[in-house]
């Protein structure tokens, strides 16, 4: 199936009888006829469901459809991109060992990485996305377990070189973690590129509606974890009647164990209302994309030709630094536009507080046009030095085009710069 009928119906395919839609599983638990029939799904969780803790059957269904739309052999929903994020990387690290992340990613995973991460004693060590091959590969260490990046970077908007540092990564011997949350599987699949693991902000265009918090991991099912450095995949877990995640589960083995590990002792799952509500977003999805960006290229061409504006950052534009990277890796470039206004802060203020129809709110890839100050809001909590290197100036504004009229959204730009 292509992507657009994948939408619709990978993941639930209903028997004679049943509910043409996804139903909501809203149960905590699964009863069985015996209790030897328990401690058989306990010893092999995929046979059975376990506790709504770790899996439940319409976030199951998600989880199916999401993987089939990236092209991986399995998937785990998680309550929220920020612990899609943790996970992938605590799926490989422990205490004592690093990993490696581009610095142009969103404000709330370099707390992540940096702060909260290092409390747990897991060193990221940031590198610049346009760093040569020769530089990132002499930021590795001999206890780095993986390499981190996104696909489009949140708000910066640079395009990642997926190739360049897979080539890297697999060099030596660990995997690439991909954050395709702005591109979505409809614009880019980073495992045609060479990365390993993906991760998803599913509360962005995959819902779309800004109503449920969510996020994603999936797992391409390539990457040899037989190599040698990750031996709590090979070797039996003692948390686990003893299971080698590879002998057992094979290609999954990277799920599997985020699932049995880490979802199991931590619980931040999906419920089943929150799987359906992704569901209805998933299903127009790959319409929507293409509508974003058809708003968000006319939009970035207003910018473009307005003097009050410094810098318009949208690679989809042919003037943009990444637009060749663009070209190579996406079929789109999202709805969100990054713009530097003239007079730094206080005029980023000014304009986007005169905005009557798009919204000036917390969030990003929703079906109506918002905006952000990410100095004042999402990163805020970076130092200055963290800011520019994040590709952030005070003037910058995050300015995502939603599904309105192209034309009343430039109106309300216009009528929003007139005032400055």
């Amino acid at each position: 199936m292509r992507d657009k009928t994948k939408c619709l119906h990978s993941g639930y395919s209903p028997k004679n009888g049943e509910p043409r839609v996804i139903p909501i599983y809203q149960s905590t638990t699964y009863v069985y006829d015996s209790t030897d029939e328990v401690g058989q799904v306990f010893d092999d969780p995929t046979k059975s469901l376990i506790y709504s803790r770790f899996e439940n059957p319409t976030v199951m269904a998600v989880e199916e459809k999401i993987a089939d739309l990236e092209g991986g052999v399995a998937a785990m929903c998680t309550s929220s991109g920020q612990a899609a994020s943790m996970f992938s990387i605590m799926n490989l690290c422990h205490a004592g060992d690093s990993f490696i992340s581009t610095s142009q990613i969103y404000g709330g995973t370099v707390n992540l990485f940096a702060v909260t991460l290092k409390k747990l004693g897991i060193e990221c060590i940031f590198v610049d996305a346009d760093a040569d091959e020769q530089t990132i590969s002499a930021a590795f260490k001999s206890n780095t377990k993986a390499v981190f990046g996104e696909t489009l970077a949140n708000p910066a908007l640079t395009v990642l070189d997926i190739e360049k540092f897979a080539k890297i990564a697999h060099a030596h011997g660990v995997p690439l973690i991909i954050d395709n949350t702005f591109a979505t599987p409809i614009f880019c699949k980073p495992f045609e590129f060479g990365a390993d693991i993906v991760v998803h902000s599913t509360s962005k265009y995959m819902d779309g509606h800004a109503v449920q918090v969510g996020g994603v991991i999936v797992d391409s099912g390539r990457f040899d974890w037989t190599n040698g450095n990750f031996p709590e995949f090979t070797e039996p877990d003692e948390s686990y009647h003893g299971i080698s995640y590879t002998e057992t589960y094979g290609k999954a083995a990277y799920i599997v164990k985020a699932r049995m590990q880490l979802m199991r002792d931590f619980g931040a799952y999906p419920s089943g209302n929150s799987g359906f509500l992704l569901n209805l977003g998933l299903e127009t999805l790959a319409i929507r994309m293409k509508a974003y960006c058809e708003n968000a290229l006319k939009v970035a061409q207003f910018f473009k030709s307005c003097d009050m504006i410094d810098e318009v950052r949208y690679p989809g534009l042919e003037s943009d630094k990444y637009y060749d990277l663009a070209q190579k890796y996406l079929k789109g470039c999202s709805g969100v536009i990054s713009i530097v206004i003239k007079g730094g802060k206080k005029n980023a203020v000014k304009f986007m507080d005169g905005l009557k129809l798009a919204s000036n709110e917390v969030h990003v890839a929703d079906i109506r046009t918002c905006v952000l100050h990410p100095a004042s809001a999402t990163h805020r909590q970076l130092t200055d030095e963290q800011l520019v290197a994040a590709g952030i100036n005070p003037g910058l504004i995050r300015f995502s085009v939603g599904l309105e009229d192209v034309d009343d959204i430039i109106d309300d730009i216009k009528q929003s710069l007139n005032n400055l």
